[in-house]
C-alpha cells in the first residue's frame, strides 16, 4: 500500500508548525509530506512592520526555510498555487500538479481594499517580505529627493497610514522612531514631516482596553503622529488622499499612503468551491473544511467564532500557532489511525508595540502592562516562537535579545 501524500500549503504561521511537527511525528515510511510556498524562505509576519519602516533589517525577519525542514523527511516545492480542486483531489500549481490524500491549506492573507478607488494602484501594503521593502525605499527615496527639486514637494513629507488597527498601530511607532533618523540623514527639519493615521472608529485599536489605548495614543502623539478617527477613507490618487469626517471632504497631499486596515483570506480558498463565510472556511472543531474531510485550513483562511461574543477570533499568529499543534495531531491520526482533537483557543494575552523601546499589552488574568515591561514580553512572546520553530540554534540566529535598548 502507497504512503498517503500529504500536501501542506503556504509557509507562514500555521503550515510552517504543522510540517515541523509532522516530520517529527510520522516517519517517512508512513506518509509523503510535501510543502508549498512561494518563496524558499517563511518570514515573521509580525515583524514586517519594522521592515517596512527601516528599523529592522528584512534579512532579520526571513528564516531560511532549509534551515528548519528536516529535507530527507519533507520534499520542498517553491511554486505559486494557482488553484484547488477538492472533488479531485488535486493541487494547481504555476509549474505542475499535486495530487494528496490529506491537504492542510495556510495560504495567509490578502489585502481588503473595500472598493475605495485607487487604493489597490496606489496604496502600499504590509503584506510580505518585498512590499515591505518597497515601502521602507520608497520612503527613502521620497526624503532624498526633497532638498533635491527646485519646487519642494510637501507630499513627498506627508505619510498617511490607513487604519489604526495592530498593524497600523505598530508600524506608526515604527515610523516615530526613524523619521527622526531620516531627516538628520538627508537634512530636513523634523517639524515638516507629518504621519497621519485615518481610522473609521471612533478610537485607534478597537476592542483594546481604554486605557491602554489612551497609553499608545499619549505615546505616539507625543512623537508626532496625528490621529484622525471617525474618518473614512474615500479616495487614493498617486498624489494625496481624500478621507470624510463629519460630513466633510478633506484633502492630504501625499506621496505615500500605507494601507493597514482591512484583510481578506487567500482568494484562491473562496474561488476553490470550499463553502466559506466571509472569504474564509467556518472550520469544525477539528479543523477540518465542513464539506471535505481529508482537507484542514489553518491560520487566516480558517474562521472560528468566540461563543461568548459571537465574533471571530482575530487571525493572530498565537491562534495559528496553537492550531498547528491540533492540525499536525489531526493529520496524523488520519494516515496513522488515531483519535481526533478539538481546537480550543488559548489566548495567553496580546501585546502591541509601539516602537523598539514601548509597547501596551494584556497578559495572564487580564493584567494591563506599559512600556519597558511590555516591550520585554513582546520580546520573549517572539523569541518562545523561534525556539519552537527551530530550537536553539534558530533562536540565537533570529533571536531579539536587545532588552535594554
Amino acid at each position: 500500500m502507497k504512503n498517503p501524500n500529504i500536501v501542506i500549503l503556504g509557509a507562514g504561521y500555521g503550515g510552517m508548525m504543522t510540517t515541523v511537527k509532522l516530520q517529527k511525528s510520522l516517519g517517512v515510511n508512513e506518509a509523503n509530506i510535501t510543502l508549498v510556498n512561494m518563496n524558499d524562505y517563511h518570514y515573521q509576519t509580525t515583524w514586517l512592520h519594522e521592515n517596512a519602516a527601516g528599523t529592522l533589517h528584512h534579512d532579520r525577519t526571513r528564516i531560511p526555510i532549509k534551515d528548519v525542514i528536516n529535507m530527507s523527511k519533507v520534499n520542498f516545492i517553491q511554486d505559486k498555487v494557482v488553484s484547488i480542486k477538492p472533488e479531485i483531489k488535486k493541487v494547481k500549481l504555476e509549474n505542475r500538479d499535486l495530487e494528496y490524500d490529506v491537504l492542510v491549506i495556510g495560504l495567509g492573507f490578502e489585502a481588503a481594499t473595500f472598493g475605495i478607488p485607487g487604493l489597490e494602484e496606489h496604496a502600499f501594503t504590509i503584506g510580505s517580505i518585498n512590499s515591505a521593502r518597497l515601502i521602507r525605499e520608497h520612503i527613502e527615496y521620497n526624503f532624498a529627493l526633497y532638498n533635491n527639486e527646485k519646487e519642494k514637494k510637501q507630499a513627498r513629507l506627508n505619510i498617511v497610514v490607513g487604519g489604526g488597527g495592530f498593524t497600523g498601530i505598530e508600524f506608526l511607532g515604527e515610523l516615530a522612531n526613524r523619521i527622526p533618523e531620516l531627516c538628520e540623514e538627508f537634512d530636513i527639519d523634523k517639524n515638516l514631516v507629518r504621519i497621519i493615521n485615518v481610522e473609521g472608529s471612533p478610537t485607534v485599536l478597537p476592542g483594546f482596553d481604554p486605557e491602554l489605548v489612551e497609553y499608545a495614543l499619549n505615546s505616539l502623539e507625543s512623537r508626532g503622529v496625528e490621529f484622525v478617527t471617525n474618518a473614512m477613507l474615500k479616495e487614493c490618487t498617486p498624489e494625496s488622499i481624500t478621507y470624510e469626517k463629519d460630513g466633510e471632504l478633506t484633502q492630504v497631499p501625499t506621496l505615500t499612503t500605507v494601507w493597514a486596515a482591512g484583510v481578506r483570506a487567500n482568494s484562491i480558498v473562496e474561488k476553490s468551491g470550499f463553502e466559506t463565510n466571509r472569504g474564509k472556511v467556518e472550520v469544525r472543531k477539528d479543523m477540518r473544511t465542513p464539506d471535505f474531510d481529508n482537507v484542514f485550513v489553518i491560520g487566516d483562511c480558517a474562521l472560528i467564532m468566540n461563543p461568548e461574543n459571537g465574533r471571530p477570533y482575530p487571525p493572530t499568529a498565537q491562534i495559528a500557532i496553537q492550531q498547528s499543534d491540533v492540525v499536525a495531531h489531526n493529520v496524523k491520526a488520519l494516515v496513522s489511525g488515531g483519535e481526533a482533537e478539538e481546537f480550543e483557543p488559548k489566548i495567553l494575552g496580546t501585546v502591541a508595540s509601539l516602537g523598539h523601546d514601548d509597547a501596551i499589552g494584556v497578559v495572564l488574568n487580564n493584567q494591563k502592562i506599559f512600556g519597558w515591561k511590555a516591550t520585554v514580553m513582546k520580546k520573549i512572546i517572539d523569541n518562545r516562537y523561534l525556539l519552537k520553530l527551530g530550537g536553539v540554534g534558530l533562536l540565537l540566529k533570529k533571536g531579539k535579545f536587545n532588552i535594554f535598548y
